[in-house]
């Protein structure tokens, strides 16, 4: 299924009924009088969210959801039934955005938590509201008002604690398969993930996290460059990032790799920036056993890296464990 982040979709809610002009016309009754009710509101425009989907792509064809519309007061002060509310599924961590006014509607971060996007309209009154002691026959009521109509911008942002950072090939998408159920495409020739990737981590039987690996950036991604910049906003969720560099590339040199990721960090988000960020130096296994402690230090000393440094092979397995364990350290430290 094609990765779809984004949609825009226009929503109507329904619109209120109009008040009902009647009158008392019974057998053996001398004195009649009003008795018009009132309309039913017009139904409501809800998003929810819906833990079962992962993906905007029902938005391509289907754009143009209707609320039903309040049912006219009637006869016997009888109100008209209410519209039914519309409830549009969406997945969780989903933001919608009104396209004319660029406000923000809110963000549904939690399953099964709801967003009004549009209000039905009001009601109308029937004549029975109108009478008066010195206006006994009112012929006078009030018609329902039009529901909300507004085009919306969906965007959806993957949920995760943990983020995977680095360039096309750097081994991200055999990391998450190394320590998560997650499946994406791996292959010894280069090609970069076309779309996130989510997999829980599990460290103990009520300790996991959730991961996500986004395609590879790219030089240029923070302006349009490539796909990375599409995908970018999903890290923004995230509460630690693991910056993975394939330390044996065959035409590049690592320490300019990691620097140019960095640059397109800034470029895109200081906040993103300065988010807790590990260097994870992965495929050890290129290198022969000797060699793979000095070429670390050697790129380490060269980037002057402050922070943690993890040196893995994703495709062993080996030094995951280890990661993921302090990964967990971290993200429960973090919460207290």
């Amino acid at each position: 299924m094609k990765f779809i982040d984004e949609a825009t979709i226009e929503v109507v809610a329904g619109k209120g009924g109009n008040g009902c002009l009647s009158f008392r016309r019974e057998k053996f009754v001398p004195f009649g009088g009003p008795n018009g009710g009132d309309g039913g509101n017009g139904g409501n425009v809800y998003l929810r969210a819906d833990a079962g989907l992962n993906t905007l792509v029902d938005f391509r064809f289907n754009r143009l959801f209707r609320a039903k519309h309040g049912e006219n007061g009637k006869g016997s002060d009888c109100t008209g039934k209410n519209g039914q509310d519309l409830y549009i599924k969406v997945p969780v961590g989903t933001l919608a955005f009104d396209i004319d006014t660029e406000e923000s509607l809110g963000d549904l971060v939690k399953p099964n938590e709801t967003l009004l996007v549009a209000k039905g309209g009001q009601h109308g009154l029937g004549n029975v509201r109108f009478k008066t002691s010195t206006n006994r026959a009112p012929r006078q009521i009030t018609t329902g008002t039009a529901g909300e109509a507004r085009n919306l911008r969906l965007e959806l942002q993957v949920l995760a604690d943990v983020g995977l950072l680095g360039l096309p090939n750097a081994g991200k998408s055999t990391f998450i398969r190394a320590v998560s159920a997650a499946r994406p495409k791996v292959a010894d020739y280069p090609f970069t993930t076309l779309h996130p990737h989510l997999g829980v981590v599990s460290i103990e039987v009520d300790s996991s996290f959730v991961i996500a690996d986004i395609p590879g950036l790219i030089e240029g991604a923070a302006d349009g460059y490539g796909l990375g910049m599409q995908f970018l906003k999903h890290l923004s969720r995230t509460r630690l990032l693991l910056h993975i560099v394939d330390i044996a590339p065959l035409d590049s040199n690592p320490v300019q790799d990691v620097l140019n990721i960095i640059q397109e960090l800034e470029k895109y988000s200081d906040e993103l920036a300065k988010r807790e960020r590990w260097l994870v130096l992965n495929k050890l296994d290129l290198l022969p056993p000797d060699e793979q402690k000095q070429h670390c230090q050697a790129i380490i000393r060269e980037l002057d890296w402050q922070g943690p440094v993890f040196e893995i092979s994703a495709l062993s397995k080996k030094g995951c464990r280890e990661i993921c364990y302090r990964i967990m350290q971290y993200l429960e430290e973090d919460v207290e």
